[in-house]
């Protein structure tokens, strides 16, 4: 045997033991001082964290960097001081960024450093190479307009710096000149022993509050480990309003309104419900759904009137006129509620068309009107053309009513919601498919659930470069605001003015503030308005980007960006640029987009490994690839080392050198790849399939199981279950013998996902999907499709087939099932998601469950799960959803295939599609 191809199963070896053997840490890293610095001047917070980490051994190693931010904030900074040197970070044109970072990749020396995590947080994350004993100080800045919802402002702060940590500090001041009706504390970093480490003062227009708990504390909270804090600290308050004309401050030719009287009465309010009740909205959704409604029936108010529409192909409404809230109707109405069930397609168009209709047929005046719609895929019934469905539904509105418009899940429309929400007023705002669903939409309710005004204007004499200045609705909680620029800073005074309706009467608030007097303003922190502006009127012009067209969207997207370059935002017109001053090592940060989103492509035929010389401090990017982060250094050099993916449950090598890698058909070293628990390792072609073919009898030592892993949902808890399926296989995907239904699926061999599937039904309809074709037949007819020609759709006896962007809609029968065209890593592939299914009939097949029941049992020494009455060994995993677009990364209990399918992998073969 060669010395490379023993190279490379010793390298197998090394990983697959890395990934499923626990690796006590050792504690070469030491991280000796973590602050975090939040200034909150009149509601716009900029938060600094600075990490001082100390690298203990003697040899250089990659030192990591990682925290957590809000999603609504923008960074504007991030330096690295290594050896007294400086590396900043410089914000560019996207474009221009795009062209620095693809000339990197192609000396294979980059990666992106920005994700989602969860609902509110982003993840930022990069490392260097640190000399030996030598130090390295991280400093990164974000800034945030903080919102009022519910009647209180929010500032979180997430700490996660996986270790404990001498010099920890959380300091947060917040000024606010009409001083603070309450403030508190609260979130995971201040239970238990850690909330004897935070202390808050409050003076006139001052609060402080600092958060000091030492190494001791740092491991004995109840979210917290030999790994340190890990956890949120949430500050909420209020400010005082002794005037209902609301807040200008004026400083630097800059000027802010704050805006949320609470002198005037709620006006009565007709809301009508829109519920999706079509397929997928099957088990939980559906449930959640029903709790939330009762809750929200509950709440409303005896001068309220109300509607409820449920609908999937056909539209379903409670009574055909709006009804008086009187406990009468409200207990008719909850019965109703009670008994929706999921069924059918979804006809969006004809839902909500339906709602306006029914305000309109029952006008009352000194009332207010809004619609709201929960749904949780895309239009498939009746018009399903989006276009016309929002075309349509502006038409029916006009500038009336609000429509909001509420997304469940991950596997819904959503820029078609949030395009659909601004053209008729409202806005969109996503459902997390969780165990809290129930009380989200309850939360979203309670936003909208008082109205106070009307129509309402804000003018301002001498003021331009404005916000947004025209809301159709002010609601009790919230707040209104508006920020420009003072065109004559010579003139001593300065006016507001807002006119609104409240229960049909006008009613009009003035306030005059002198723009001579600063004093609102301390020297030191003079510059926030004009940053506050700008953070502002970009985030308002991202969001009309979906209404506008031509010249005025590139003239409004041109706006943003000089803004976004001028204040160093990172935004989606934007990304971070961090080079070293010799300009050959190169990171990228961009902001990610709600939901989620590929990331950014490597450059094809180029390796992904750094080059890196011992000793030399150098910025690296991370390129993940199924838990395997291949981190730089010189293949063949003693300074490469590996690092698992850092999620939980996952070991962490750091520093640790690793086996050369040289193989004559070995090409791309980065896309090694490993499963959740190192189960295989895949070398993917970079050529053609016989060159890959080629290397394949020099690997025949290396453990080559692969497999797909399958989720399924669990009734009544917040976890699923997941199982692996090993490749190559021709699998049962779904059977109904009764409707004479079938789907089958091939795997991509060596690869991710499937690489064909076939339908059958009835006896004459045939329809096979593969990554670049769609071939329909009827036994007559025969169509054909490609992936990427435009939408389309096809209906014929029972079936309906409908293209889209990356996924096929397929309904047979009582079946609804997406097939979904995966691209990711450079490779293409099939993944199938049943979406509806027929209630109480039994369906064959790896996909025919739609759910599972499991207990977790108490006491015993490894997690252990009791599913049918039998007891198994269990791991909490991640995995990628397939099944949605947006592909996020969820938490799973990974459990035997027998245990869950109660038969062999043999049982669910097929020997032809």
């Amino acid at each position: 045997m060669d010395r490379a191809a023993l190279r490379l199963i010793l390298l197998g070896v090394f990983l697959l033991s890395a990934s499923s053997q626990p690796v006590k840490k050792k504690q070469d890293v030491d991280i000796y001082s973590f602050y975090i610095n939040s200034t909150v001047t009149s509601r716009y917070a900029t938060t600094v964290i600075t990490s001082r980490v100390a690298n203990t051994v003697n040899e250089s190693q990659e030192i990591q960097f990682e925290v957590k931010i809000p999603k609504n904030a923008f960074i504007s900074k991030f330096r690295m001081t290594i050896e007294g040197k400086i590396y900043d970070g410089v914000v560019k044109e996207k474009q221009e960024a795009q062209q620095q970072y693809s000339r990197a990749v192609s000396r294979g020396e980059s990666a992106g450093l920005i994700k989602s995590v969860g609902r509110t947080l982003e993840d930022f994350k990069t490392s260097v190479t640190v000399a030996a004993f030598s130090k390295v100080t991280f400093e990164l800045t974000y800034e945030e307009l903080l919102k009022r919802r519910l009647g209180k402002y929010e500032l979180l702060i997430n700490a996660q710096p996986m270790q404990p940590v001498a010099d920890f500090k959380i300091d947060v001041h917040i000024q606010e000149k009409p001083g603070f009706s309450f403030l508190e504390v609260k979130g995971d970093l201040s239970t238990g022993d850690l909330a004897n480490a935070i202390k808050t003062t409050r003076a006139d227009k001052d609060a402080w509050v600092t958060f000091y708990p030492t190494q001791d504390q740092q491991t004995k909270c109840e979210s917290c480990g030999e790994s340190g804090l890990k956890g949120d600290l949430l500050i909420t308050y209020d400010v005082e309003r002794s005037s209902h004309k609301g807040e200008v401050m004026v400083s630097n030719g800059y000027f802010v309104h704050y805006f949320a009287p609470s002198d005037v009465s709620r006006i009565p309010k007709n809301v009508v419900f829109i519920i999706d009740r079509s397929g997928s909205m099957n088990g939980r959704k559906m449930h959640q759904t029903r709790l939330a409604l009762l809750k929200i029936l509950s709440d409303l108010d005896g001068d309220d009137h109300f509607g409820l529409i449920t609908f999937d192909s056909e539209v379903k409404t409670w009574k055909n006129e709006l009804l008086k809230a009187t406990k009468e109707n409200l207990e008719t109405a909850k019965s109703f509620v009670k008994e929706i069930r999921d069924r059918g397609a979804t006809d969006i168009n004809a839902a909500v068309l339906a709602g306006v209709d029914m305000i309109h047929r029952h006008p009352r005046e000194e009332t207010a009107s809004i619609l709201i719609l929960l749904t949780d895929g895309d239009p498939t019934s009746g018009e399903t053309n989006k276009e016309r469905i929002m075309a349509n539904v502006r038409e029916a509105i006009g500038p009336k009513f609000p429509l909001y418009c509420l997304g469940f899940g991950y596997d819904v429309n959503f820029d078609f919601l949030t395009k659909m929400s601004l053209e008729n007023g409202g806005v969109a705002r996503r459902i997390y498919e969780d165990s809290d669903a129930d009380l989200q939409l309850q939360g979203f309710y309670d936003e909208v659930a008082v109205p106070l005004l009307t129509d309402v204007q804000l003018k301002y004499t001498g003021g331009t470069n404005l916000t947004k200045t025209s809301f159709s609705l002010y609601f009790n909680g919230s707040e209104i605001v508006v920020s420009g620029q003072i065109t004559d800073n010579s003139v001593e005074s300065f006016t507001s003015e807002v006119i609104a309706v409240s229960k049909g009467n006008n009613v009009t608030y003035q306030e005059t503030v002198m723009v001579k007097d600063t004093s609102d303003v301390p020297p030191e922190n003079e510059d926030f308005m004009p940053r506050l502006w700008a953070y502002l009127t970009v985030k308002q012009i991202l969001e009309r980007q979906v209404l506008l067209k031509g010249q005025e969207k590139e003239d409004e997207k041109k706006a943003a960006l000089k803004l976004s370059l001028k204040y160093q935002f990172v935004t989606p017109l934007t990304s971070m640029v961090v080079t070293k001053p010799q300009g050959d090592e190169v990171e990228v940060a961009d902001k990610p987009k709600e939901g989620g989103e590929e990331p950014r492509p490597p450059v094809p035929g180029y390796s992904h490994f750094s080059p890196s010389q011992p000793g030399q401090p150098g910025l690296h990017g991370q390129h993940v690839l199924h838990g395997l982060q291949a981190l730089p250094g010189r293949p063949g050099a003693s300074s490469q080392r590996y690092q698992t993916s850092g999620r939980r449950g996952m070991p962490m090598l750091l520093g640790r050198p690793a086996p050369p890698l040289a193989h004559p058909g070995i090409h791309d070293y980065s896309d090694l790849l490993i499963s959740g628990y190192g189960q295989m390792l895949t070398i993917p072609r970079k050529s053609d399939e016989a060159d890959a073919d080629a290397v394949l009898p020099t690997m025949l030592s290396i453990p080559r199981v692969r497999s797909n892993r399958f989720l399924l949902p669990s009734a009544g808890q917040s976890k699923p279950l997941c199982f692996d399926v090993p490749v190559p296989q021709k699998l049962r995907l779904l059977q109904d013998s009764a409707s004479e239904f079938s789907m089958n699926g091939q795997f991509m061999t060596r690869r991710q996902g499937f690489s064909k599937i076939a339908f059958h039904y009835k006896t004459k309809h045939r329809l096979t999907i593969n990554t670049s074709s769609i071939s329909y037949q009827d036994g007559q007819s025969h169509v054909e499709f490609l992936w990427d020609q435009e939408p389309t759709q096809h209906n014929t006896e029972g079936v309906s087939i409908i293209l889209r962007s990356n996924e096929m809609d397929v309904t047979m029968g009582h079946i609804r099932v997406v097939i979904l065209l995966h691209k990711k890593n450079g490779g293409v592939f099939l993944w199938p998601a049943v979406r509806q299914q027929p209630k109480d009939v039994s369906l064959m097949g790896i996909l025919g469950k739609p759910e599972a029941s499991y207990e977790e049992v108490q006491g015993s020494q490894t997690p252990t799960l009791k599913i049918m009455d039998q007891e198994v060994k269990a791991s909490m995993e991640d995995v990628t959803d397939y099944t949605l677009p947006s592909t996020p990364v969820i938490r799973c209990w990974l459990v035997p295939f027998q245990a869950v399918m109660q038969g062999e992998i043999s049982d669910f073969t097929v020997t032809r599609l």
